[in-house]
């Protein structure tokens, strides 16, 4: 029988080191993984600072060929020129005929929040295809 008993102990001792090895490696793997999600949250919080600093110089940017009435300074002239045309070219495909110094006048302001009665009955939201954002001219120096 001590065979038989030795061959007992030699299986629980190998079960028991190989408990302690998985418990050690689930460890690690939950160390990585909490350092995994840290890691996406702090990329998450750039990107989203990111995106209000280009929301920033975009709201200043309209500002600025906003106030120009004239002629612009020779540093932004072809990029102010640009814009302006590409104004044009947006009246024109929407049949507008509204002068293009209206259009760069127009006062930088967000979209008003939409507000819905409290008697309304509240719709599921429907699914849709994101949105592709339009590409941009690159800007020639």
């Amino acid at each position: 029988m001590s065979f038989f008993e030795n061959l007992s102990k030699k299986v629980q001792n190998a079960a028991f080191v190989a408990a302690e090895k998985s418990k050690e490696v689930a460890a690690v793997a939950s160390e990585k993984a909490q350092d995994a999600a840290e890691t996406v949250k702090t990329n998450v919080a750039i990107a989203g600072e990111q995106r209000a600093i280009e929301k920033n110089y975009r709201a200043i940017g309209e500002w600025y060929v906003s106030e120009l009435r004239g002629e612009a300074p020779a540093a932004v002239a072809d990029i102010v020129a640009a814009i302006r045309t590409s104004q044009a070219k947006i009246a024109a495909l929407q049949g507008e005929d509204a002068p293009v110094e209206a259009a760069c006048a127009a006062p930088v302001a967000e979209a008003p929040v939409e507000t819905t009665p409290a008697e309304a009955p509240v719709e599921a939201p429907v699914a849709t295809a994101p949105v592709e954002a339009p590409t941009e001219t690159p800007v020639q120096e």
